[in-house]
């Protein structure tokens, strides 16, 4: 809440007292002068409540649509009543040589007395009040709450005069005020039951263009942002053009009323009145994108909190979508009316790319409507949202894989950071959506496929990392995780390694780096041997150790290299993938992999190192540094010193 907000609320009570004593004290033609303290709030209150001004309209047509609906409510109990849909209306009239602009409804309309009740008392609801008095029906439902949104058209306006006849009552009545310096109610002539509300815009100023809120198209442009699901037809004169008669060459222009909103939301619409291609066209013209959505999902709840929502997955990224100025969120409505343009509260940031509306009837809203007052709603609907989300995932991956690869190879990623953000709190959730490429079956398969085909004896789920599918293929540390016939899914993109981390395991299958210390590949007999083999060339590996000094952990005979003379492995938690990454953030603090050169001891080369070693220290050295080398360039890393590097390789050739 705003400081405005606070100050406005602890006010507020004052404010309606005291302006009800001056009522009371008063002849009606008297002007109405408010206490000191009660001008600054309702300077306050016009100046501080609302983020934009172009709101009032919002706010107006809101209580007009309230004053339609409470004769509805009156002809369910009144027998000498009927309610005919078409005579009902609100209007909008703009006048530019005059400077107005009227807002005229069809409504109830109000006596004296609720005049002096509803506009004369600050957060005085005259709909919240019928609301608590009368039972709602399930299709309608009053708008207003707070009694302030009346309030809005003094941001734009020097004057304004309420003339209105309620129902049953012969006689009407003109309230007119110009703000905090009071009011005045008296006689009107009215032959229509309902209200007209007559703004006097303000003059231009160098900060402010009031006039805009003369102009047809930006009248249009507010009510079809805001108020274009009102269930009664908002009306405006619209100046439109066509060919004279006798001269199709030169136009004429001419008057004609137009209806602005659409009055029946989508969401509202029966499921089986819809078609895709309505779905596409509510698409777009909310301007959620341009490209065409891969999927829809409409679905109404009714339980602790009733909502209707339309969501879409998009068929591209935006432009901006991971940078700064993306706002993720989906478009907030409360009975129809507009709240929020993007609400991120109703959208987890794994989910982000999804677009869409909300539209709930039990939202505690604050007093400009344009926050809530506390979350627990919005909770309960995006836990309701997410949980939708995935289930249409899930149906499009096993239904529909094409369409699920095409959304996976845009979106993926997102689904990967949100594993491994929020320290993996919602890697349950997203476990079964994650895919990567496979060894064996030469395309995206996800987790579950993939545990479904492990051979019996294979302990661990097989990843290898790298910058394409093409170069972790031909990586030496794939050779015996292949040669036993396992399957090892291809990690590309940056963060690929990082969820899995998060991640640890698969139903109850832990994942295994290929270039891991420790496998999990070798018997018993085969362990003997390698140790024997460490044993036996011990010193060798010991002096390259020695020779490399701080630049890997160890130096050892491989048990996974086949065909390659060299490669690296890790030991510890960090990958040498991980290392790359985190080296490119700037606040990587230049954390390293532990790593290990592995030497093929069933290579020629590694002869010429034993030879080196009893022969020419100078050699072993030479031989040492280009192995390591080689390594560095497997695994897609710098090399130090690129020339000494090939200085080295030409002393090799001579």
């Amino acid at each position: 809440m705003t400081k405005a907000s606070r100050w406005l609320n602890f006010l507020l009570y004052d404010l309606k007292y005291s302006w009800i004593n001056i009522i009371k004290g008063g002849v009606d033609m008297e002007k109405k002068e408010f206490q000191a303290e009660s001008k600054r709030l309702l300077d306050l209150m016009i100046n501080s409540i609302y983020s934009q001004k172009e709101v009032f309209l919002r706010e107006l047509i809101s209580n007009a649509s309230d004053a339609i609906d409470k004769i509805y409510y009156k002809t369910l109990t009144d027998d000498s009543l009927t309610f005919n849909r078409e005579d009902y209306f609100i209007k909008v009239i703009p006048n530019k040589d005059e400077r107005t602009l009227k807002i005229i409804d069809t409504g109830i309309g109000m006596t004296k007395e609720e005049l002096e009740e509803n506009l004369g008392t600050i957060a005085k609801s005259g709909s919240l009040a019928f609301k608590k008095e009368n039972e709602m029906e399930e299709d309608f439902d009053i708008i207003g709450q707070f009694g302030v949104g009346f309030y809005a058209a003094f941001m734009v306006a020097d004057k304004v005069t309420v003339v209105s006849k309620a129902l049953g009552s012969n006689e009407a009545y003109k309230w007119e005020s110009e703000g905090a310096d009071g009011y005045t109610i008296q006689e009107a002539d009215k032959e229509t039951v309902g209200t007209e509300i007559t703004l006097k815009i303000k003059e231009d100023t160098e900060e402010e263009n009031y006039s805009e809120f003369l102009e047809e198209y930006r009248l249009r442009e507010i009510i079809k942002k805001y108020s274009d699901f009102i269930r009664y037809p908002i009306k405006m004169d619209v100046t439109k053009s066509k060919p004279k008669d006798d001269d199709k060459d030169e136009y004429v222009d001419y008057v004609e009323e137009e209806t602005i909103n659409s009055m029946v939301p989508i969401w509202k619409k029966n499921k089986n009145e819809l078609t895709d291609e309505d779905y596409k066209n509510f698409y777009h013209e909310k301007h959620y994108g341009f490209d065409e959505p891969l999927k829809y999902i409409h679905t109404s709840v009714d339980g602790t909190i009733r909502y209707h929502a339309i969501l879409y997955i998009p068929s591209t990224m935006p432009f901006d979508y991971y940078s700064p100025e993306y706002e993720k969120g989906l478009e907030l409505y409360s009975n129809g009316v507009l709240i929020m343009k993007k609400c991120p509260d109703l959208l987890p940031d794994y989910f982000s790319f999804v677009k869409g509306m909300v539209d709930s009837e039990d939202l505690s809203l604050n007093i400009s409507r344009e926050m809530l007052q506390h979350d627990r709603q919005l909770k309960l609907i995006e836990k309701n949202i997410t949980r939708k989300i995935k289930s249409e995932l899930l149906s499009m991956l096993k239904k529909d894989r094409e369409k699920y690869i095409k959304f996976y190879k845009v979106f993926g990623r997102q689904l990967k950071y949100g594993v491994y953000s929020d320290f993996g709190q919602h890697k349950d959730v997203l476990k079964d959506l994650l895919m990567f490429y496979s060894s064996t079956e030469e395309k995206l398969v996800t987790l579950d496929e993939y545990v479904s085909r492990m051979k019996d004896d294979q302990k661990y789920i097989y990843y290898a990392t790298g910058e394409s599918n093409e170069r972790i293929a031909k990586l030496p540390q794939t050779e015996i995780v292949a040669e036993k016939g396992y399957e090892i899914l291809y990690f590309t993109e940056d963060v690929d390694e990082f969820a899995i981390k998060m991640l640890m395991n698969y139903k109850d299958k832990e994942f295994r780096n290929v270039s891991s210390g420790d496998l999990g590949l070798e018997t018993d007999e085969e362990k003997k041997e390698a140790e024997q083999e460490a044993s036996e060339h011990k010193e060798l590996f010991a002096k390259m150790k020695e020779i490399l000094a701080d630049k890997v952990k160890d130096v050892k005979a491989s048990k996974r290299l086949r065909s390659h003379p060299v490669c690296f492995s890790t030991e510890g938690e960090i990958s040498i993938e991980m290392e790359k990454v985190m080296q490119q953030m700037p606040d990587g603090q230049n954390i390293k992999a532990d790593k290990v050169l592995e030497i093929n001891t069933n290579h020629d080369v590694f002869k010429a190192l034993k030879n080196a070693y009893e022969t020419d220290e100078e050699k072993l050295k030479l031989y040492t540094n280009i192995l390591y080398n080689q390594a560095l360039l497997i695994e897609g890393l710098p090399i130090h010193d690129p020339v000494e590097f090939t200085n080295d390789i030409c002393k090799v050739m001579v």
